[in-house]
């Protein structure tokens, strides 16, 4: 009985002696080489994303025909598909509220009813 305490004491002045030596502060690991662009994006301009598609609509116009174009969320970008297997086209407006227009392409308006000038077919009303 007194061998079990006499080893439990001991045990136990192991464990405190082991805690007493614990260094507390963290440790820093660093991995890898220092940086060396750290000053330059640190003056860096901040970065804008790109815009993203606000709504997409299809629309039917008058001589029959469809297109789809994609509005983006900062009012000066559309994206346009006619027909349906063609390249995409990105319109630009100089400010919102502006026709989008590409070369030989123009849009005016963004909602249920625009006007369409597409090459080869001139200007037309399409309805969504």
């Amino acid at each position: 009985m007194q061998k079990r305490r006499l080893l439990l004491a001991a045990a136990s002045c192991a464990a405190l002696a082991s805690l007493a030596s614990c260094n507390r502060e963290p440790q820093i690991i660093n991995a890898g080489p220092p940086d060396t662009q750290e000053d330059a994006l640190k003056s860096a301009k901040p970065v804008a994303l790109p815009p993203s598609i606000e709504v997409s609509r299809t629309y039917r116009c008058k001589d029959n025909s469809l297109i789809q174009v994609d509005f983006m969320n900062d009012k000066k970008t559309a994206v346009l598909r006619s027909p349906r297997d063609a390249s995409p086209v990105v319109l630009n407006a100089p400010e919102a509220g502006k026709p989008y227009v590409a070369p030989g392409i123009s849009i005016t308006g963004r909602g249920t009813t625009i006007n369409a000038q597409l090459p080869n077919k001139g200007g037309q009303d399409c309805k969504a």
